[in-house]
């Protein structure tokens, strides 16, 4: 029996626009999303909320970037199995994401293709309502 309820992803990302945009196009391809700031952001809506099923994380944010949140995240037993995938306009986005035991990367620029492709990966296809 298949849950009805859709794959929650946590979007951290401290370009607000960049993480509406980001929300918009998961939640019409099927998905349901939180936003977060900044890793410290991420963190307390880890703490407080339902675990996503996977986190969206920019490695180069304010207050805390990527590297630390993946750092404190891993230190919790009960976050340290959400798999992450890195957003990072890094020309060694493979590495970077490898270098945090990231279950995968997108590189900034972007693309509605390579984004969806890493979610769907991850969390399987949308479930269809």
């Amino acid at each position: 029996m298949r849950c009805a309820m859709a794959k929650l992803i946590l979007i951290v990302e401290d370009d607000l626009d960049l993480a509406g945009l980001l929300a918009e196009v998961l939640a019409t391809a099927g998905y349901r999303t939180a936003i977060a700031g900044n890793g410290y952001e991420a963190l307390d809506h880890l703490r407080t909320n339902n675990h996503p099923d996977l986190i969206l994380l920019d490695m180069m944010m304010p207050v805390m970037d990527g590297w630390k949140f993946r750092e404190e995240q891993r230190k919790s037993p009960a976050l340290a199995s959400i798999p992450v995938v890195t957003v990072t306009a890094d020309d060694d986005a493979r590495g970077k994401a490898a270098s945090i035991q990231a279950a995968g990367h997108v590189a900034k620029p972007i693309t509605i293709d390579s984004l969806l492709d890493e979610v769907e990966r991850i969390c399987g296809l949308p479930e269809r309502q």
